[in-house]
C-alpha cells in the first residue's frame, strides 16, 4: 500500500513543550510533516529548524492560519487563548489539535463543537494518554472485570514549579495545577471505566498568588469513588490505582510512561500475586499524531472528541469552585 500523502502541520508559538515533545513527535510521525512555526522572532524558531530542516518560519499567528499549504494546527498557547485560537484555526479551514485544557470552563467547549461541526475539520484536546497500549490494557481489564467490583481509584500527580514568572503560576494565563495535571487524574478516570462523576464529595486545597497549589478532590461515581491529588509544590510523583472487590491495577507511570518511570501495568490479586507487563519503546506523542491523521483521513474513530474534553473540564470547573469556596471558608 502507497504511503499516504503527508498531513502538513504547522504550530502557533514555539513553546518549550511544543520544541520539546509535540514538533518532534510531528517530526518523527509516520503520515505528518512539520511545515511551519509562527512566532514572534525567526530566533525562537531555529532550535525547531535544527532537527526539522525544511520548517519554515512565519512571522504571525494569522499569517499561518492562512496559509494553504497547512492542513492541521498544533496549539501550545498559554490556556486563557486557548479557544480563541482554535476557533480562528477551525474558521481558517485546518484540522486543530490543541493543548490541555482545550478551554477554561467547560460552556467555552460548546462553541468549538458548533464549529467543529458547522467546518468538519477535526479538533481535539491533546489528551495524549488515550493513545498509549497501556491504558488500552487497563481498559481491557476493568471490562472483563479481573478485579471484580470497582470501588475506589486512587489518582496522584504532583511536581514542583515555584517560578512566579511561569506561566502555570499566574492567574491571568489560567495557571494552576488543576488546570495543568488535573485533566489527567480526571481525565483518565473517565476514560479507563466509561464512567460519569455524580458529585463532588469534598475538597482540601492550597493557592499562592491566585493559582491551586493543592488540590486533594474526593468525587463520588456510581458505585466507587475517586480520589485526586494534584500539587504544583511537592516532589514528583505519578500515581494510579484502582481498587477492586477482587485486586488492584496499578500504575507507577500513568501518564509520562517512559520517562516518569517504565511503561507497566500490575494486576494485583487478591492473595497478592502480581501480573506484570510492561510496553516498551511507545512515545505516546508520536502514537497521538498518527492516529489524529488516520481519523483526518476517516480511517480510524478519534478516541477523545470535545464532549468526552468537556466531561473532565466540568470535574475542573467544580474542582475549582470547591477550591475557592474552601480557601476563602465559604
Amino acid at each position: 500500500m502507497a504511503n499516504p500523502t503527508p498531513i502538513r502541520w504547522g504550530i502557533l508559538g514555539a513553546a518549550n513543550f511544543a520544541l520539546g515533545a509535540m514538533a518532534p513527535a510531528i517530526h518523527a510521525a509516520r503520515g505528518a510533516e512539520l511545515v511551519a512555526v509562527a512566532s514572534s522572532a525567526a530566533a525562537k524558531v531555529a532550535p525547531f529548524q535544527a532537527f526539522s530542516p525544511a520548517t519554515r518560519y512565519v512571522e504571525s499567528y494569522e499569517a499561518l492560519l492562512a496559509d494553504p499549504g497547512i492542513d492541521a494546527v498544533y496549539i501550545p498557547l498559554p490556556n486563557h487563548l486557548h479557544v480563541e485560537w482554535a476557533g480562528k484555526a477551525l474558521r481558517a479551514g485546518k484540522h486543530v489539535l490543541c493543548e490541555k485544557p482545550i478551554a477554561m470552563k467547560a460552556a467555552e467547549i460548546d462553541d468549538l463543537i458548533a464549529l467543529r461541526d458547522e467546518t468538519g475539520k477535526l479538533i481535539s484536546e491533546a489528551f495524549m494518554i488515550v493513545h498509549h497500549p497501556q491504558w488500552a490494557r487497563v481498559r481491557a481489564l476493568l471490562q472483563d472485570g479481573a478485579i471484580g467490583e470497582l470501588r475506589h481509584v486512587s489518582a496522584e500527580f504532583t511536581y514542583m514549579n515555584d517560578d512566579m514568572g511561569d506561566i502555570r503560576n499566574r492567574p491571568e494565563t489560567g495557571g494552576g495545577g488543576l488546570r495543568d495535571v488535573g485533566v489527567y487524574t480526571f481525565g483518565s478516570v473517565r476514560h479507563a471505566t466509561g464512567a460519569e462523576p455524580i458529585r463532588l464529595a469534598h475538597t482540601k486545597a492550597e493557592t499562592v498568588n491566585g493559582v491551586d497549589t493543592y488540590s486533594y478532590n474526593v468525587f463520588d461515581f456510581d458505585g466507587f469513588s475517586l480520589s485526586s491529588l494534584v500539587s504544583t509544590r511537592m516532589g514528583r510523583r505519578q500515581s494510579l490505582r484502582f481498587h477492586g472487590a477482587d485486586g488492584e491495577i496499578a500504575l507507577p507511570s500513568p501518564f509520562n510512561p517512559g520517562l516518569f518511570a517504565q511503561s507497566e501495568v500490575h494486576l494485583i490479586r487478591p492473595d497478592k500475586t502480581v501480573l506484570s507487563e510492561r510496553f516498551n519503546g511507545m512515545d505516546q506523542y508520536v502514537l497521538q499524531v498518527e492516529a489524529f491523521g488516520a481519523a483526518i483521513r476517516g480511517q480510524a474513530e478519534w478516541p477523545w472528541p470535545l464532549e468526552k474534553a468537556k466531561g473532565t473540564q466540568a470535574m475542573i470547573d467544580d474542582a475549582i469552585a470547591s477550591l475557592d469556596a474552601a480557601v476563602s471558608g465559604t
